[in-house]
């Protein structure tokens, strides 16, 4: 799924309250290093702005906003731009968003930047705790030359990528700043407009808090979305200190579970003009300084897991193979769910239904099944087990699904795990970050730590049928594409691993033109070969073979085809050490 979002969520934060005064600690204004992670969480992702001076992003890991400030719905005057004018690392370990204005009107001319993760997985599944927390400077404007400035460090629910309506999909405000004051908001928006369950355009929040030192020094601004407790909780922090808390019990049920169920994206945004600051005064003005600037010192998402899951054993999917009825494109491949890359995930093609399953190599005891999902999400699928990845036995059943962390229970023996999505939520595909799967045995041989050796590899083959089949088809990780032989006998397959394993297990996955007679061999010089497996019995569909061997190349070498047609493999999986 690709869309570049375009609304601002936040219209009008005019969390109005008794100002109050926060806990502060020494401000540091040099750059730190990420945090090590709170008692009873896991440092999921971070970036600590690292690059060299004056570079902008990488756009693998972040999106630029970049447009005419009219055209979020806030009233904000700015162009937001990708140049490293307004866009910009220091080379001292931040990232730096600045404003500047060209020409005589003061309410035109300004250019700006604004910034949201690439990856939109970013949340807690039920038990479980996310904390999401940034190290950032104010820009250093006041009440008399700072009208106009609108700082802001938020989070909108990653359903509003797909056209999920704002505010239902919720938003998290966790700093905003505006005209130079010397304080910050925080809100949540959520429910329906006008007013509704959450008093939209205005939200809940906090109020305007006093915040001394937050324009001259850097200060840590953190939300956790707390699922462990009852009532639920968010919780905003400033400087490790709890200053605002909203419970779930605020709002009806079905008002938080979709504001708050599922993922967010992280943005960093300097605005200028707009509805929030004209409530305080407006601006800009002819007095209104160029050059103001957003700093941001580290951006960092921990989480806390269910308590439960203490007993759930191992994830036994990880570094796994996994294969799919398709991919968008090689850049959003299978591989992607068991890689283990909070960033990474499996895109399908824009169709139903779809398809993504994980070899486990091994035939497990099975308690439970993990998935995060991107925005574009399956709104119904199944998880699936299988001890030979054909049969398949339906374990849950999910309809309603939605960009989030979920924890299935399931139970039984299998080797194969499957989501078989059957409904997408968009007019995009189906597209997963994450499939955990958890057990507390050992499995049979190979052992877990056999790791996935030949995907991605060089492939070659004595023959390809035509251009359309050819060897690196078997190592690709797609269960759509496949190599296709000559129609005679002898043929071979073969992958170079690229330096010399151990070979603990072979998987061929045939098409129904497969080999009843073959050998696995093994070479380290891709000359002589060592037979590691033999038979004349081959029986097509999914073959799984424990093997004892060790080479550089590993080749199937078929002696005697099933069918008229060649040998056809879809993928050809060599597992080892």
């Amino acid at each position: 799924m690709s869309i570049t979002f375009r609304l601002k969520a936040g219209l009008v934060a005019l969390a109005l309250g008794a100002a109050t005064t926060a806990q502060l600690v020494p401000a540091n204004a040099a750059v730190a290093a990420v945090p090590a992670a709170p008692a009873g969480f896991t440092l999921t992702w971070s970036d600590d702005f690292n690059g060299a001076a004056n570079t902008g992003l990488n756009t693998d890991v972040w999106r630029y906003d970049a447009g005419l400030g009219a055209n979020f719905g806030t009233g904000e005057v700015e162009t937001t731009t990708t140049s490293t004018a307004n866009v910009y690392q220091d080379g001292a370990g931040h990232l730096v968003l600045k404003a500047l204005h060209t020409g005589a009107d003061p309410v035109a001319g300004w250019t700006s930047g604004r910034v949201e993760t690439q990856a939109d997985g970013w949340g807690a599944p039920a038990g479980g705790v996310v904390r999401i927390e940034s190290s950032l400077k104010q820009p250093d404007v006041n009440t008399g030359n700072g009208l106009g400035y609108w700082p802001a460090y938020w989070m909108v629910g990653s359903p509003l990528r797909i056209g999920i309506p704002w505010p239902g999909s919720g938003e998290i405000d966790v700093m905003e700043n505006i005209n130079g004051h010397d304080s910050n908001f925080s809100t949540l928006h959520c429910g329906t407009l006008p007013t509704g369950p959450c008093n939209e355009y205005t939200g809940i929040g906090s109020g305007e808090r006093a915040c001394a030192g937050c324009k001259t020094g850097y200060h840590k601004y953190a939300v956790e979305i707390d699922r462990s407790v009852s009532p639920e909780q968010i919780r905003y922090y400033f400087d490790d200190s709890n200053f605002f808390t909203i419970n779930s019990t605020q709002v009806d049920a079905t008002t938080w579970n979709n504001a708050v169920h599922h993922n967010f994206t992280p943005i960093y945004d300097l605005a200028m003009g707009g509805q929030f600051p004209a409530a305080f005064g407006g601006g800009p003005t002819a007095a209104t300084v160029s050059g103001g600037h957003l700093d941001i010192d580290y951006l960092a998402v921990y989480n806390k897991p269910p308590a439960a899951q203490s007993t759930w054993g191992a994830n036994v999917a990880a570094g796994k193979t996994a294969t799919a009825s398709s991919s968008e494109s090689a850049l959003f491949g299978p591989g992607n769910v068991t890689d283990s890359d909070p960033t990474t995930r499996w895109s399908s093609a824009f169709s139903d239904p779809q398809w993504v399953q994980v070899d486990l190599g091994a035939t497990y005891n099975l308690n439970h099944v993990s998935l995060n999902w991107e925005a574009s999400a399956a709104s119904a699928y199944q998880l699936q087990t299988s001890t030979n990845g054909t049969t398949w036995n339906t374990v849950a059943t999910k309809t309603g699904g939605t960009s989030e962390h979920v924890d299935f229970p399931v139970s039984g023996a299998a080797r194969f795990v499957r989501v078989n999505g059957t409904a997408r939520q968009s007019a995009w595909g189906y597209s997963l970050y994450d499939l955990k799967v958890w057990s507390t045995d050992g499995g049979s041989t190979p052992p877990p730590t056999a790791t996935l050796l030949s995907q991605g590899h060089q492939a070659t083959a004595s023959s390809s049928e035509n251009t359309s089949f050819t060897a690196p088809n078997a190592v690709d990780g797609n269960t759509g594409t496949r190599w296709s032989s000559a129609f005679s006998d002898p043929q071979w397959l073969q992958v170079d691993l690229g330096a010399t394993h151990t070979v603990s297990q072979v998987v061929l996955n045939w098409e129904t033109a497969y080999a009843t007679a073959y050998q696995i061999q093994t070479s380290n010089d891709g000359s002589t070969w060592t037979t590691i497996y033999s038979t004349t019995a081959g029986t097509g569909g999914v073959q799984t073979l424990n093997v004892t061997g060790s080479g550089r190349f590993v080749r199937m070498n078929g002696t005697a085809r099933a069918t008229q047609y060649g040998y056809s493999l879809w993928e050809f999986g060599v597992y080892g050490t």
